[in-house]
């Protein structure tokens, strides 16, 4: 396999935006919570849960594992 593959492969999943929220809503944490702890606006993490953006890069790997955290709270 290529180094690109299994780099892809390791990187945290990001879970579809439903059930992000769903997440979220279940830690008990707030929009404006997360958003504060990614650095990024509010609408930003709106955006995110409604389907109409998605986070890349190094803040999708932030997001995917803040996601993880607060499932493991909820």
């Amino acid at each position: 396999m290529s180094a690109l593959i299994d780099e892809l492969r390791r990187r945290p999943k990001l879970p579809e935006p439903a059930v992000a929220r769903a997440i979220r809503l279940a830690a008990g944490a707030s929009q404006e919570q997360v958003a504060r702890e990614l650095q990024v606006s509010s609408v930003t993490v709106r955006r995110w849960e409604a389907g109409s953006r998605r986070p890349t890069g190094q803040l999708r790997d932030d997001y995917c594992r803040l996601l993880a955290a607060l499932r493991e709270v909820a």
